[in-house]
């Protein structure tokens, strides 16, 4: 299943992206990267592609504590029968 926030391994490896940063958001981290070059990385310059890129990471990150809490009660439920 892709998200429309997962870019292909192909774009990210013509864009160049390393590997630490392949995950759940790297489809916005090509344009935010594209624009941080070509505004010679003034951070005002690139505040719409920050906070988009910021945000999915955040969402990324609350959906996976949710789902580790998830495999935690299971289980806690698991060993308590």
């Amino acid at each position: 299943m892709t998200s429309p926030t997962t870019a292909s391994q192909e774009e990210l490896k013509a864009n160049k992206v390393p590997l630490g940063w392949r995950d759940q958001c790297s489809a916005l981290l090509i344009p935010l990267n594209v624009c941080r070059k070509d505004k010679f990385y003034m951070p005002w310059e690139c505040e719409h592609e920050r906070h988009t890129y910021e945000k999915c990471q955040y969402d990324d990150y609350i959906r996976r504590m949710k789902a580790l809490s998830k495999q935690k009660l299971a289980a806690a439920e698991e060993a308590a029968e």
